[in-house]
């Protein structure tokens, strides 16, 4: 078929969409443009006003009226002989009470309108509540005095919940801009996984922009002593060193929270593109991905820049941007339940199914986060704590650390079924899944990961610290993200950069117990990424077929055993040379050299054995071996450093 019939077919498939689509809730009774056009007006304005909120912040103008409020000038309406502070916090009241007055009026507008009840009345009423709330936050940040460098719990708490009702605001009046110039009303309900991406990305901007404000007034706080660092490390070690200030070393979850809802947003956007094939949904999609690539870049330069006032009001610019088009996103998908809403076969329980056992449920819930799989990263994990401590460790912390791990790995595994769902159902092995038989569906499985993601990182920072729930929520997105979405289906590669994922655990261990990341981390990192591709590729050999069916690009898929197996001791090799690291930097002992040598010789026996002869028998005992030489290599180096603390 030739481009040109291509281009035919997908509008043919896109107007077809639409002719037969339909509106779930009922269509507005009208249009108003010239209401419309008011309204994207007022949206424009409270985005100024935002913005100029975070210029007053980021100006250390925050105080320019005192702990006066609503007046700015003692008992005068307009300060007398003003400071430039006073100017700038004085104009900002103003253009807010200017913002209030235009909702109250849209209020007003509505209800002569569109009839009692109807969605614009309803968002404008919203849009309307979020602006008091915003002027009691206000207020109380003014009476209580925690503005410009004040670093209380009160104003950390304040400041994210702020910027979350102003998320509200610039959704509702999106919303009613769109709907009354004629968008029609959607609805959540019967929107299969399409709603569930959409409620995921929305909390993740949340949590996003949460952060980010966290971040914001630990820069303002501690703006003083920011400008007088000489460097990018003297900035760095302010904010994660060892005796940073808990503002400042929590501000460092942005970065890395923005890193995992970009990887969400475009998963979503492109999920989203394909589930509903209409041409304002993927304008708002390509949207949505381009800006929050620029947002992101602009964060980048923001931390390399020590964030000068003009570039931290540019990057809350394009997040207003990004999430005002996720809501048009949303406003439009929503109109359609498009290809992927569930079947009645994809529930629980039909009305003809006979009801489950409480257990069988939970069994199916447990195999979701494949229990198998997460035992040898849970020993790394254990291992890696004691490596830390060069002793014995809190019985508590290593069973707190372990079902924080346990539902991270859990949360990614769940992920995984969920998006490989296609590939399950093609591979034998993998066909009798919970998600496959359809005994647990894919939002219900989307939910149970996304509660244990949530769950691991609160568990981990809480008994442990954030550093450890960072890494391990950073396994989780390597593993969801870059080697499942990303490379897995595109590349024989996949394994070797995607299998990162596996090697945070000892990452997770030894943050627990030290708080940092010592080089010793780092080598624990380092051999579990090498030795990956030995251990799978050797398992891979065994499942090639079934890869093959499913249409995989494994390595012994699209180049065969013998290629495999070169490239199986290739590493194994390389396995062998990363465990002389610890040796030149001093960090093992003899315990450790006579244990790593025999290990090391073993896997490379092994390697070179399947190297002389491809079958499955030799290729299932290098498998076996793997497993065993990664959980007993742990255990040596645990020992040798007990040792050397307490020799």
């Amino acid at each position: 078929m030739g481009a040109d019939s291509g281009d035919k077919a997908v509008i043919t498939d896109s107007r077809n969409f639409n002719e037969s689509s339909h509106s779930v809730d009922q269509q507005r009774s009208g249009a108003d443009p010239k209401f419309s056009q008011f309204l994207w007006g007022l949206l424009a304005f409270t985005v100024i006003v935002l913005l100029f909120g975070a210029f007053v912040r980021a100006s250390i103008s925050g105080d320019g009226c005192g702990t006066n409020w609503p007046l700015c000038g003692g008992d005068s309406v307009i300060p007398i002989a003003p400071s430039l502070k006073t100017i700038i916090e004085f104009s900002h009241r103003t253009t807010s009470g200017l913002l209030l007055l235009g909702i109250v009026a849209a209020n007003l507008m509505a209800r002569k309108r569109f009839e009692k009840g109807h969605a614009v009345r309803r968002v404008l009423m919203g849009s309307l509540a979020c602006t008091l709330v915003s002027a009691l936050i206000g207020a109380a940040l003014v009476k209580g005095a925690w503005v410009t460098y004040d670093v209380s719990t009160a104003r950390a708490i304040f400041m994210p919940v702020h910027l979350v009702n102003n998320y509200f605001l610039l959704a509702f009046l999106t919303l009613g801009a769109f709907w009354a110039g004629g968008g029609r009303i959607g609805s959540w309900k019967n929107q299969g996984t399409v709603a569930s991406a959409l409620k995921l990305t929305f909390g993740g901007m949340f949590v996003l922009g949460m952060t980010g404000a966290i971040s914001a007034m630990g820069k303002t706080a501690f703006s003083r002593e920011l400008e007088g660092t000489s460097g990018f490390i003297e900035r760095l070690n302010m904010h994660v060193g060892e005796v940073a200030h808990p503002l400042l070393r929590g501000g460092v979850l942005h970065p890395i929270i923005a890193t995992s809802v970009g990887l969400l947003l475009v998963w979503a956007c492109s999920f989203i593109m394909q589930e509903r094939p209409d041409p304002q949904v993927r304008k708002w999609a390509s949207v949505s991905i381009w800006v929050f690539m620029v947002q992101f870049v602009f964060g980048v330069i923001n931390l390399l820049m020590s964030a000068p006032v003009w570039m931290q009001i540019s990057h809350l610019a394009l997040a207003v941007g990004n999430f005002c088009a996720l809501v048009m996103l949303s406003a439009y998908a929503l109109q359609h339940a498009g290809r992927d809403v569930e079947s009645k076969d994809e529930t629980f329980a039909t009305e003809s199914a006979e009801p489950r056992k409480l257990s069988e449920v939970i069994a199916d819930y447990v195999a979701l986060t494949k229990p198998r799989v997460i035992s040898l990263l849970l020993f790394t994990t254990v291992a890696a704590m004691f490596i830390a401590a060069g002793g014995g460790v809190s019985i508590w912390l290593v069973i707190w650390v372990c079902i924080g791990g346990y539902m991270s790995a859990g949360a990614a595994n769940t992920y995984n079924m969920v998006v490989e769902r296609d590939l399950d159902l093609a591979m034998e092995r993998t066909s009798h899944r919970p998600t496959v038989g359809n005994r647990i569906t894919n939002r219900a499985a989307l939910i149970f990961a996304t509660t244990l993601a949530v769950g691991s990182f609160v568990v981990l920072s809480l008994a442990a610290n954030v550093l450890s729930a960072s890494m391990a929520l950073a396994g989780l997105l390597t593993y969801v993200f870059i080697y499942t979405l990303w490379l897995k289906r595109r590349t024989w590669q996949n394994i070797v950069i995607g299998g990162a994922a596996g090697a945070f655990p000892p990452l997770v261990g030894y943050a627990a117990v030290t708080g940092k990341l010592s080089p010793l981390a780092w080598f624990l990192f380092a051999l579990v990424f090498v030795w990956t591709p030995v251990h799978f590729w050797a398992l891979a050999i065994l499942i090639k077929d079934d890869y093959a069916k499913a249409g995989v690009p494994m390595l012994p898929v699209v180049k065969g055993d013998r290629v495999t197996v070169i490239q199986i001791t290739v590493y194994a090799v390389l396995t062998a040379i990363v465990c002389v690291v610890p040796l030149l930097t001093g960090e093992a002992g003899g315990v450790y050299v006579i244990g790593a040598g025999l290990l090391n010789l073993g896997l490379l026996a092994y390697s070179l054995r399947l190297l002389q002869d491809f079958s499955r028998q030799k290729a299932r005992a290098l498998f076996k071996y793997s497993m065993l030489y990664l959980a007993l290599i742990f255990v040596v180096m645990a020992i040798d450093r007990v040792g050397a603390v307490h020799g």
